[in-house]
């Protein structure tokens, strides 16, 4: 039976933000390419320049804005348990 091998635990500080920031990016392009241009093939065109774009800017900050949301989170959020 295949393994998937996977990346070693130190990694996940930059894959959840990456992953994070890949669906976001995602999701909000492309409601805002679809308000703008409409459903036509200039949509489908534009759609992945646009999330590329914005993909290239928000990982970066993600990774820094992400250690000041869990800090904010701890001083809004009593701990579980």
């Amino acid at each position: 039976m295949n393994s998937v091998r996977k990346l070693p635990a130190r990694y996940g500080a930059f894959v959840t933000p990456l992953i994070l920031s890949g669906l976001m990016t995602l999701i909000v392009s492309g409601i805002s390419t679809l308000r703008v241009l409409g459903p036509t093939p200039a949509f489908v065109e534009g759609w992945p320049v646009a999330w590329g774009l914005s993909w290239l800017i928000a990982f970066p900050v993600l990774l820094l804005a992400l250690p000041v949301a869990r800090r904010l989170t701890a001083m809004l959020c009593a701990p579980a348990g």
